[in-house]
């Protein structure tokens, strides 16, 4: 029986061998693809800008008094000299009154000194008065005649001052929220801020930019790398908070040739035009400074690229025909591509599509479509595969 028994079981054995078969081979994925090729791109600074007004002016007392009312809609648009608040003139309607007084009475001490030297002219050529009788008559005439311009100079004075009452805009604009109510005392000698205007149409955005990254910029425009425009127009993009794009683009209009000693930085500022007032003072946003082109660049499609901490990385088919994956140092974003500094080289073939389907060491099959030319043309070697 154990013979038997022994040869059943190796029998068994030999069976059960020899219906396992080793797991079949993963099927490579398809996927499609791009070859990286140098070219020229933008050169794109992204900074972090804020949003200035083009003009500010504080509207502050210029009189001492009681504001009476205020005559204008806070947050409204104003135009220049429109009233904006009044304050109590009495006072210096009184003070105006007073000076005009003293004036008319110069006047009249003037005009009775004038007649005086009319009177002594003839007398003093026939020797009935002496000269000097003559010579102070003249004297108190022209005392009277300085009199009275002193007096005018302090009603022109007192005019200006009684219409300082008006407290009119000194630019048109945005004026904001008053700093001031009905009942207030506001100082002439303290200047009390009483509102301010902005001008937001066109605004400025200031950014600020390493002192090395400028010196980094010139090197390379001395060097040939960058290609400045012709026009020696710099165009600068927006992009708000949110992530949408301000759809005016703006040009830079100022740069600072001194660094800031605290921070090391260069300013920088751009100008753009907002009509329909989408840019409000104080707002930061996300520029994109277009200085120029920059030769041999790289670029991969936004879909190939997954966003890390540190930059991205992108999948790239290795020379056995599988998915590897690989970090990239990524730029700004150019009309949907990535700029790459570093990380990939030319004829790199980067994985576009199906890649929440691959692992690396996945196969892949490269199944790209040529579109816009007849199947008998060649495939061109810098664009998909």
């Amino acid at each position: 029986m154990k013979p038997i028994l022994a040869g059943l079981a190796a029998c068994f054995l030999l069976s059960a061998c020899s219906s396992s078969e080793e797991p079949p081979a993963p099927q490579p994925v398809p996927v499609k693809t791009v070859t990286v090729a140098r070219q020229t791109i933008p050169n794109v600074i992204e900074l972090p800008g804020r949003v200035e007004p083009v003009r500010t002016a504080e509207v502050r007392a210029r009189v001492t008094g009681i504001v009476q009312a205020r005559l204008y809609e806070e947050g409204t648009d104003i135009r220049a000299g429109q009233p904006l608040f009044r304050i109590d003139p009495r006072e210096l309607r009184a003070s105006y009154a007073q000076t005009q007084a003293a004036l008319t009475r110069a006047r009249a001490t003037a005009a009775n000194a004038r007649a005086v030297v009319n009177r002594y002219r003839p007398l003093v050529e026939e020797d009935a008065i002496s000269g000097q009788e003559y010579d102070a008559a003249l004297a108190a005439a022209r005392e009277a005649e300085a009199n009275v311009a002193q007096i005018r100079a302090q009603l022109d004075a007192a005019s200006l001052q009684l219409g300082y009452t008006t407290v009119r805009a000194p630019i048109s604009g945005r004026a904001g929220r008053a700093q001031v109510t009905e009942g207030a005392l506001v100082s002439q000698g303290e200047g009390t801020l009483m509102a301010r205007i902005e001008q937001i149409s066109p605004v400025y955005v200031s950014f600020a930019q390493a002192a090395s990254e400028v010196l980094k910029l010139r090197r390379a425009v001395a060097a040939g790398e960058v290609d400045l425009d012709d026009n020696d127009q710099i165009e600068v993009r927006l992009t708000f908070s949110d992530g949408t794009e301000y759809p005016v683009p703006g040009y830079i209009d100022f740069l600072a040739f001194s660094v800031d000693q605290q921070t090391g930085t260069v300013e920088l500022r751009a100008e753009f035009p907002n009509p329909e007032r989408l840019l409000l003072p104080g707002e930061f946003v996300r520029a994109q400074i277009y200085a120029g082109q920059v030769q041999n660049g790289l670029t991969v499609p936004q879909s190939a690229v997954t966003l890390t901490r540190d930059g991205g990385t992108v999948y790239v088919i290795d020379g056995e025909g599988k998915a590897a994956m690989r970090p990239i140092k990524l730029g700004a974003m150019v009309d949907g591509k990535w700029i790459v500094e570093s990380g990939l080289k030319p004829g790199d073939k980067v994985i576009v599509s199906n890649l929440q389907k691959i692992r690396p060491g996945a196969p892949v099959k490269v199944a790209n479509t040529p579109t816009g030319r007849k199947p008998s043309q060649p495939a061109r070697t810098s664009g998909a595969e």
